[in-house]
C-alpha cells in the first residue's frame, strides 16, 4: 500500500501503472498544461516532477513507502528542469507537440504577452466607417544600453538563485515536507544583478523605457461589436522576446432608436391612427446624412406591431458593402379624446360593430362602468404592471362584448 497518492492523482493514474501508462498520461497532461499552449507553468512543474518521481522504480519505491519525506531525506526532491525533462522524452520531430504541427518547445525567443484595448463606436460609425487614433503607453527597449541594463560586463547572472530568478526553499509541515518556489529577493526574479555604479541612468538598469505611441485604428463600414482589429508587434519590447501585438476590440453602443442583427436594421415607429387606417407618409431619419420618406398606402390599414420592411436600407456588409434590410414595426397612437360628432362619420368609415354576446337565461346580466385609474392605482400599475402582464401572458384571455 502507498504512503501518499498526490503524484499518482497529479497524472491520474493508477497506484499499478506501468511505464507506458505513466508516459502516456504524462503526455495528455502535458499537452494541456504546457506554458506554451497557455497552461499553467506551476501546474506543469508539478506533473512533471511527479512522473520524474514515478518514472525511476528506486525513487517510486521510496515515494511508495516513506512519501514526499523520504525522497527528501534520499535527495530526491530537485530533479532536472521541467523543460529538459519534457524536451527529452518528447522534444524533436514528431515529439509532444508532433500533433499541433511542430516538435517540443521551439528554440527561438519566447513572444510578449499581447495589449487589448476596447474602443467604444456609435452605430453610425459602424455604418458609415471611421479612422480614430488610439494614444497607448508601452515599453520600449532603451536606446541609451541597447537592453543591457548597463555598460558591458555589468551585468551577471544571479549567485543566489544560479540565474534562475526563483529560490526554492523546503518547510517542515509535520511528518511532510513542503517545497516552497519563491522569486529571489536578490535579484527581484530576474535572474540577473548589475552593478549599482554601472547601471544605466536612462532605464536605471531595467532595459525598456516607457513610450508613448498612436496609433490610427480604421473602423471599416460593416463592423460588428467584438470584431478585432490587430497591429502585429507593436506590444511591449523586452530583451530576447518577441513583443506581441496590440489588439484592439470594437465595442458597439446600443442605439437609441436602432437596433442591429446582423447586416440588418430594426426600428420602432409610432403612427398616428388617422395615418395607420387611410395612409399617409412617415419620415425615418437613417444613420448618415439621409431621411427616408416612406408612403403609407390608403386602403391597406396598419395595425398595432406589425412589421415592414424597406429593402437595402440595413447596414453594409464588412467585405463588399452590400446592404441588408431596414425593419420597421408599427405603434398605433389612439386619440385621447374623441368629438362625438366624429362617431356617425366612423360608423360609415369602418366595418359594421361585432354584435354583442349572447348569454343563456340563467346568466345575469349587469351593466358595468369603466372609469380612469385614481393616483394611487396609476402609481400601483405602474410598479407590478409589468409583473401583471407576465403572469397574465400565461392565462387565457378574456375577450370582452361591444355594446
Amino acid at each position: 500500500m502507498v504512503k501518499e497518492t498526490k503524484y499518482y492523482d497529479l497524472l491520474e493514474v493508477a497506484h499499478d501503472a506501468n511505464e507506458s501508462d505513466l508516459k502516456k498520461a504524462y503526455r495528455k497532461k502535458a499537452l494541456r498544461l504546457h506554458p506554451d499552449k497557455g497552461g499553467d507553468p506551476e501546474l506543469f512543474k508539478e506533473v512533471t516532477h511527479a512522473y520524474e518521481v514515478l518514472s525511476d522504480s528506486q525513487k517510486r519505491s521510496i515515494y511508495d513507502t516513506r512519501g514526499e519525506a523520504g525522497l527528501s531525506e534520499q535527495g530526491g526532491m530537485g530533479g532536472m528542469d521541467p523543460q529538459d525533462l519534457f524536451s527529452q522524452l518528447f522534444g524533436g520531430g514528431g515529439g509532444l507537440f508532433s500533433g499541433f504541427g511542430g516538435g517540443g518547445r521551439s528554440p527561438g525567443p519566447r513572444r510578449g504577452k499581447d495589449l487589448v484595448h476596447r474602443v467604444n463606436v456609435t452605430l453610425e460609425d459602424l455604418y458609415k466607417g471611421k479612422t480614430t487614433k488610439l494614444a497607448l503607453t508601452r515599453h520600449v527597449i532603451c536606446s541609451k544600453c541597447s537592453g543591457k541594463g548597463g555598460k558591458e560586463g555589468a551585468v551577471k547572472s544571479c549567485s543566489t538563485c544560479n540565474g534562475r530568478g526563483v529560490r526554492v526553499t523546503l518547510r517542515q509541515m509535520g511528518p511532510m515536507l513542503q517545497q516552497i518556489q519563491q522569486p529571489c529577493s536578490d535579484c527581484d526574479g530576474t535572474g540577473e544583478q548589475i552593478d549599482p555604479k554601472n547601471k544605466c541612468k536612462v532605464c536605471n538598469g531595467k532595459k525598456v523605457v516607457s513610450e508613448r505611441k498612436f496609433l490610427e485604428v480604421h473602423i471599416d463600414k460593416g463592423m460588428k461589436g467584438g470584431q478585432t482589429i490587430t497591429f502585429s508587434g507593436e506590444s511591449d519590447q523586452s530583451p530576447d522576446v518577441v513583443p506581441g501585438d496590440v489588439v484592439i476590440v470594437v465595442e458597439e453602443k446600443p442605439h437609441d432608436r436602432f437596433t442591429r442583427d446582423g447586416d440588418n436594421l430594426k426600428i420602432d415607429v409610432e403612427v398616428d391612427l388617422l395615418t395607420a387606417l387611410a395612409g399617409g407618409h412617415i419620415s425615418i431619419k437613417h444613420l448618415d446624412d439621409r431621411a427616408l420618406l416612406v408612403d403609407i398606402i390608403p386602403g391597406t390599414p396598419i395595425k398595432e406591431g406589425d412589421i415592414k420592411v424597406i429593402r437595402d436600407q440595413g447596414m453594409p456588409s464588412l467585405r463588399h458593402h452590400e446592404p441588408g434590410d431596414l425593419f420597421v414595426k408599427f405603434h398605433v397612437k389612439f386619440p385621447d379624446h374623441l368629438d362625438s360628432s366624429s362617431v356617425a362619420k366612423l360608423e360609415k368609415a369602418l366595418p359594421p360593430r361585432k354584435p354583442v354576446e349572447k348569454f343563456s337565461k340563467g346568466i345575469v346580466v349587469e351593466e358595468a362602468e369603466l372609469l380612469e385609474l385614481d393616483a394611487r392605482q396609476q402609481r400601483e400599475q405602474a410598479n407590478h404592471g409589468d409583473d401583471a402582464m407576465d403572469e397574465d401572458e400565461e392565462q387565457p384571455r378574456v375577450q370582452c362584448a361591444n355594446q
